[in-house]
């Protein structure tokens, strides 16, 4: 790239991936626009951490207002992209010299299980969202019954459980997992908020139950529990009575209830491993014996997919597409978007994030994700002759959405609340509502 050459990135997303992609870009003297669908920036940090971890947010909030504060830098929130949005990706793409797409996965993962639509049946990210105050989320009641089923293994099934264990202190929490106990994916760190919650004779008893099958492929049970228990280091004081159990080779195939009452339980369908033919990998297989168990609450912690409706081809489980062959590779990883009915990338247009592969590790992740991204995006710039006017697309978004928010009303923003905070005698406060965000900045 030439010294007097500026392109123009549109960056569509302000989570951890696009937020350090645009810091690497902008220091690369491109003219980036930085367009978000909420109103502040911070994606799945502002709003997907636990919402009492004030020290890890505020820390991520000083870096983030440090990339936005960079002189090549605009930023634009509460601008939506899709085929229903206030723009979309095709007339992004004729203002801009590249675009870099960084949304995340914005869209809920379901099994299509009879019961679903039942009332106080739910995805976790939505519940997420809720008690982060993100709008519209925020605005919306999500009441929790006595006995709840959280249906995954991870982290964010940790989160829900936190939530409802030491928050809304519910009478019984169970994870259903739909393989062994070596597969959950939480850390020790995560099990340690509700270790002291934990049944220990019901986890003995699960990992007896399951002893011969995880025998059978290779798996030892008792390191499975050993990694369970060794949260009991740094186990927080129970606040709650509240009991907390596995329920491991357990699959959820049915939601039993009805509108009037809502959930009273789920059937679940016992299952076992089998070894594939490459002889290292397991599969979940059905054994036709099923379980019903009483409840109130279901949430589903099973991951994430993309918007369908962003404007770029999907996969059947929910991720966009990318170039198989990529012309621009970072450590032989695709970060181009594809079109296969033709055949032929997406040209200019870039992916990265959860937006590149949905519900994939953390911020840093994220973060090293959005670089190789920028990386990708550079690689390409090399290769043609910057033509694009950041103004084009500037006032693109100040005639078609009035109500966008800039980078220096962030700041009024956060000002607004801190006040409001300390007003309250609270830790932090968040407006619950975009139209109470855009008040506060008119005042």
């Amino acid at each position: 790239m030439t010294e007097k050459a500026h392109p123009v990135v549109a960056i569509i997303g302000a989570g951890p991936a696009g937020l350090y992609a645009a810091q690497q870009l902008a220091d690369s003297d491109c003219h980036v626009i930085l367009l978000n669908r909420d109103v502040k920036p911070g994606g799945l940090a502002e709003y997907g951490i636990f919402f009492d971890k004030y020290k890890m947010k505020n820390g991520l909030r000083k870096q983030f207002k440090s990339i936005l504060a960079h002189p090549n830098m605009h930023y634009f929130g509460n601008v939506s992209v899709g085929s229903n949005g206030d723009l979309t990706l095709s007339k992004i793409r004729e203002m801009a010299d590249v675009v870099l797409v960084t949304v995340g996965a914005q869209g809920t993962k379901w099994l299509g299980l009879p019961g679903e639509n039942l009332p106080r049946v739910y995805h976790a990210k939505d519940v997420v969202y809720h008690y982060n105050h993100l709008p519209p989320w925020s605005e919306r009641t999500y009441p929790f019954g006595r006995k709840v089923a959280i249906i995954g293994a991870g982290n964010v099934m940790l989160d829900i459980a936190n939530y409802a264990i030491r928050h809304l202190e519910v009478d019984e929490v169970i994870a259903i997992v739909r393989r062994d106990p070596s597969a959950v994916k939480f850390t020790r760190k995560e099990m340690s908020l509700v270790y002291n919650n934990l049944d220990l004779p019901a986890l003995d008893a699960e990992i007896e139950r399951t002893r011969l099958v995880m025998e059978s492929v290779g798996k030892e049970p008792e390191a499975a529990k050993a990694f369970i228990v060794s949260a009991e280091k740094r186990a927080q004081p129970a606040v709650s009575a509240t009991r907390f159990r596995f329920e491991f080779l357990s699959n959820t195939i049915h939601i039993v209830g009805n509108h009037e009452q809502g959930v009273t339980g789920i059937v679940t369908e016992d299952t076992s491993l089998q070894l594939r033919q490459d002889g290292t990998t397991t599969r979940s297989v059905s054994l036709g014996t099923t379980r019903f168990l009483p409840l109130d609450t279901v949430v589903f912690a099973i991951g994430d997919q993309v918007d369908g409706g962003f404007g770029l081809p999907t996969t059947e489980w929910g991720e966009f597409i990318k170039h198989p062959r990529p012309q621009f590779p970072i450590d032989g990883t695709s970060y181009e978007a594809f079109d296969p009915k033709v055949a032929r990338p997406i040209t200019g247009v870039f992916l990265a994030g959860w937006a590149r592969q949905a519900s994939t590790g953390l911020v840093g992740a994220a973060r090293k994700d959005g670089h190789n991204g920028a990386e990708a995006v550079l690689d390409y710039l090399a290769t043609i002759t910057p033509a694009s006017d950041p103004t084009t697309l500037i006032n693109a978004i100040t005639m078609i959405q009035p109500h966008s928010v800039t980078k220096a009303q962030i700041e009024q923003l956060e000002t607004a609340e801190q006040t409001a905070a300390s007003e309250q005698n609270l830790p932090e406060f968040k407006f619950d509502s975009n139209q109470a965000m855009l008040d506060a900045l008119a005042e």
